[in-house]
């Protein structure tokens, strides 16, 4: 991964969808996954898998991103995205 920004999202155990974004996937998601500094949404939602990864030339772009997925995207449209990211790839890679 040699891009300086990622739009991800999760799936917690509940079932749940999280869209965020970060420089570190790896680092982000051990934070997530500890309670400590993860966002309040995924605390006791545990543990959560990145199950979309979008890599990003800067920040600017990857908060985009980030919005788009969150705010205009139906939880379908998002499972859609995820389905299709992975047939094209096989898996998310980290």
């Amino acid at each position: 991964m040699n891009g300086s920004a990622y739009v991800y999202i999760l799936k917690c155990a509940d079932g749940s969808l999280y869209t965020g974004w970060t420089t570190d996937p790896r680092r982000r998601l051990k934070e997530h996954n500890s309670g400590g500094k993860g966002a309040k949404y995924t605390r006791g939602r545990g543990p959560c898998l990145i199950v979309y990864l979008e890599e990003f030339s800067d920040r600017k772009e990857a908060m985009r991103r980030e919005w788009e997925i969150k705010n205009r995207m139906t939880r379908d449209e998002k499972l859609r995205l995820i389905e299709n990211t992975l047939q094209e790839r096989g898996s998310v890679v980290l």
